[in-house]
Order: structure tokens, then C-alpha cells, then sequence
């Protein structure tokens, strides 16, 4: 009889909608408290966007070269540990072996049925350095543009999610108005931001578009308040 195909659902989230992720909630959150906190102090909006524009550029590229440097990181990583699995399995091949012997066998298979599979390992060197990178180490080869791509993503969706909240500030002359109407429409950016982040990230969407705006929200009263008393 014919059967429903079995369906697995893990993490959907590439690395590319991680530095989304990344970059958008920053963008969102940043500029919003910058925004809500000059709107406590003044009442024209030309500073608050001029601010605001000096803070997107500053911001996605510190984002940008932050996420660079992370994925050269983990590159630079990868290649040093895999330098390393490659000497040892030419120069200490016994030990090698029985290390992946116990990963087999943490697995549930027989001392017999590991050495099959070890000793047909070690007629093939690169395969060899390749399990051991993937199961003893748990590292998966970086993408050779896997940095420049991602200084781009983070940096274009921080310019992206900064634009929302700042936006308001282009078209309307005072503040207070451009407040509320920059609250309004944020708010909702970090609710949908947030929803479609956990749907990725396979978190709970209403909780995380909660927590989302909650923290969004939060860090803009206090920068208002902050501002307000001081001035």
C-alpha cells in the first residue's frame, strides 16, 4: 500500500539568513535608540537624521567587518585543525585509528565491525583527515567567499532594518510626531522580524516576535528617558 513519504524538519536557516538575522536586528534596534533617545533632548529632526545616517553607515560597517572577521576566523581555524589531523595521521596513524575506533563505537558498533571500517579508512588518507574534521572535531569546510559574502548580508540588512526606524524622521518635521510614527512602524518591523526568526531558527514565532519587540522597545524608552533627564 503506498506510504506518506517521511518528511524531516530541522533548522532551514542558512548561513546567509543567520547574518540577516544579524544584521537586521541590530539595524532595527541601534538606530530606533538612537532616534528615541535625540527625540527626548530636541525638537527638530535634522540632527536626529543626521545622527542617525552617520550611526547606519558607522554601524553596518562595523557589523560588516565584525562578520568578516568571524568567517576568516573559522576559515583560518579549519585550516590549522585540518594542518594538524593531516600530520597526525601521517605520523601518528596508530592513534589515529583507535581514536576513530571509540567515535564507532560510542556509537553502538563492536570492536570487529570498527576495525573493518578503520582499517578501510586508512587506504584513504583525505577521507581519513575528513572524518576526523567532520566527527571528532565537528568542523565542516567554510565557504572559500563565505567572509566577503557575509560582511555584505550583515551589513546591507543593518542599513536595511536601520532605514525603518529612521525613516519617520525624513519626512516629518518634529520630533515627537516622528517618534511616534518611527515607534509604530518599528514596532511592527520587530514583531515581523521576530516571527519570521523563529520560524528560521526554530524557536516558538509569536514568542520570539514577543521578545523581539520587548527588547527593540526597552533599550528605546530608556535611551529616551536617559536623554529627556539629561537635557
Amino acid at each position: 500500500m503506498p506510504q506518506t513519504p517521511h518528511i524531516e524538519r530541522h533548522f532551514t536557516g542558512s548561513e546567509t539568513v543567520r547574518d540577516i538575522v544579524i544584521g537586521m536586528a541590530d539595524g532595527l534596534t541601534v538606530p530606533f535608540a538612537l532616534a528615541a533617545g535625540l527625540s527626548g533632548a530636541i525638537e527638530t529632526t535634522s540632527i536626529i537624521v543626521t545622527a542617525g545616517l552617520a550611526e547606519i553607515a558607522a554601524g553596518s560597517i562595523a557589523m560588516g567587518l565584525g562578520g568578516y572577521m568571524a568567517a576568516k576566523s573559522d576559515a583560518e581555524h579549519y585550516d590549522s585543525e585540518r594542518a594538524r589531523e593531516e600530520s597526525e595521521v601521517n605520523e601518528k596513524a596508530d592513534i589515529e585509528a583507535s581514536e576513530v575506533a571509540e567515535v564507532f563505537q560510542s556509537y553502538g558498533l563492536t570492536t570487529e565491525e570498527s576495525t573493518l571500517i578503520v582499517d578501510a579508512l586508512r587506504k584513504r588518507p583525505q577521507a581519513w583527515v575528513d572524518f576526523m574534521m567532520r566527527f571528532e572535531l565537528g568542523l565542516e569546510k567554510p565557504n572559500p567567499s563565505r567572509a566577503v559574502i557575509s560582511a555584505g548580508t550583515i551589513a546591507g540588512a543593518y542599513i536595511a532594518g536601520g532605514f525603518i526606524p529612521l525613516g519617520p524622521y525624513l519626512v516629518v518635521s518634529t520630533a515627537s510626531t516622528a517618534l511616534t510614527v518611527s515607534a509604530i512602524t518599528t514596532l511592527i518591523a520587530l514583531g515581523g522580524f521576530g516571527y519570521v526568526k523563529g520560524h528560521f531558527t526554530g524557536s516558538p514565532p509569536v514568542r520570539s516576535a514577543i521578545q523581539t519587540v520587548f527588547i527593540g522597545g526597552l533599550a528605546a524608552v530608556v535611551a529616551f528617558i536617559v536623554a529627556r533627564a539629561i537635557s
